[in-house]
């Protein structure tokens, strides 16, 4: 049975991280997504508050919490700044999970604690040209040279490529063993041979550092191995799956935003002699908007219980990321009809967050992907 009676703990996170997307990253969020500046003091901010290793081991500098306090954290950060929100989901779900579960114990010591509290960022490189959403067609190669792979390929659609002083790449050693040959790599950004593309110039989360890296001839010590030779396919697989739960958590959030702003607006703006939000027309919105995201909220609190629990997550994470992608989208563009005229101006803040809902449904799996791992999961008859 769910127990979703919050802990003092998790209301206090949530309660800090909401004051500091109020005050903090609110007042200056217009202007880094027009400019589509790097958030280089927000994000010093976020570490030192504890928000970018929450769930690492305080041994590592981590918080040492649960994912449902981590969630509801994330939620809070999206309903204002979505480029500040996916940083803190990659290097979060993906980058300090990863390495804290798979890694080894000088992996750990030599990355974790610069991760947990900023000094340094992570970025997860899996997305190729020619390899979305099939990531088993990775065309980057590590060649066994020895007591070193050989590092060539190019990585695209990188969230925190620019910034990321660590990043994690998945490379085909063996193209022979085809997934079975993938391996997962730690690569540090200075390392010779690392370069960087343009930054991506996007509909939505434009502050973001979204970019191409490219790989020459990088000299990869074994050591910086995930796992066993062969394991990096499984171990993108495994992290991909809890990262999921952080999308949807900030969709979540973006939808949650919306409706926020569409509600208070609608109590202040009056029509015909009355709150707009006293007409039936906007009335029935507010109550469809609050019970979509209400349900959204529900599953993607499962999802991080049942992570917390140590149980198979895998088709609620999926189904989380689905649902919750599909009320931002949607709800974000309600707000907008909601305020009318004002919607449609930035300093509302609503047309950011439609911009940001689209890609939610596109990257940790795209839409598409998530109703697959579904419909895998429930005819494997996971009940969960």
């Amino acid at each position: 049975m769910i127990d979703f009676s919050f802990t003092d703990e998790q209301l206090a996170v949530k309660e800090a991280a909401r004051e500091f997307a109020q005050s903090v990253l609110k007042p200056t969020v217009i202007d880094r997504d027009r400019e589509m500046r790097w958030s280089t003091d927000e994000i010093r901010q976020m570490g030192e508050l504890g928000f970018l290793g929450m769930m690492v081991d305080p041994k590592y500098s981590g918080g040492g919490m649960d994912s449902l306090s981590y969630v509801m954290a994330l939620e809070e950060i999206s309903k204002i700044d979505n480029s500040c929100s996916v940083l803190m989901s990659v290097n979060n779900s993906l980058v300090c999970t990863g390495i804290e579960k798979y890694g080894s114990d000088e992996q750990k010591d030599r990355y974790l604690s610069k991760l947990s509290t900023g000094e340094w960022i992570g970025c997860f490189c899996l997305s190729e040209p020619e390899a979305g959403s099939d990531a088993t067609s990775q065309r980057t190669t590590a060649i066994d040279m020895g007591d070193h792979y050989l590092l060539n390929g190019t990585k695209n659609w990188i969230t925190n490529g620019g910034s990321a002083n660590l990043h994690i790449v998945m490379a085909q050693s063996d193209a022979d063993a085809g997934h079975r040959g993938i391996n997962a790599l730690l690569v540090e950004a200075d390392w010779d041979g690392v370069s960087i593309g343009a930054k991506e110039d996007k509909l939505g989360i434009r502050a973001s550092d979204t970019h191409t890296i490219m790989y020459s001839d990088v000299k990869v010590p074994k050591a910086n191995r995930i796992g066993d030779d062969g394991f990096g396919f499984k171990f993108a697989m495994k992290v991909l799956s809890g990262g999921r739960i952080g999308i949807a958590a900030q969709a979540l959030g973006i939808a949650a935003g919306a409706y926020e702003l569409a509600l208070d607006y609608s109590k202040e703006r009056t029509a015909f002699g009355k709150p707009i939000s006293q007409h039936q027309a906007i009335a029935f919105k507010l109550a469809d908007m609050e019970t979509d995201i209400e349900a959204a909220r529900l599953l993607v609190y499962k999802a991080a219980w049942l992570k917390d629990q140590g149980l198979d997550y895998t088709k609620t994470g999926s189904q989380a990321k689905l649902f919750a992608s599909a009320q931002a989208m949607k709800h974000s563009v309600e707000a907008i009809q909601v305020l009318g005229g004002y919607g449609y101006v930035k300093e509302y803040h609503v047309e950011r967050l439609m911009r940001d809902a689209k890609i939610t449904q596109i990257y940790e799996g795209t839409s598409e992907i998530q109703h697959l791992v579904i419909s895998r999961e429930i005819l494997r008859g996971n009940l969960y």
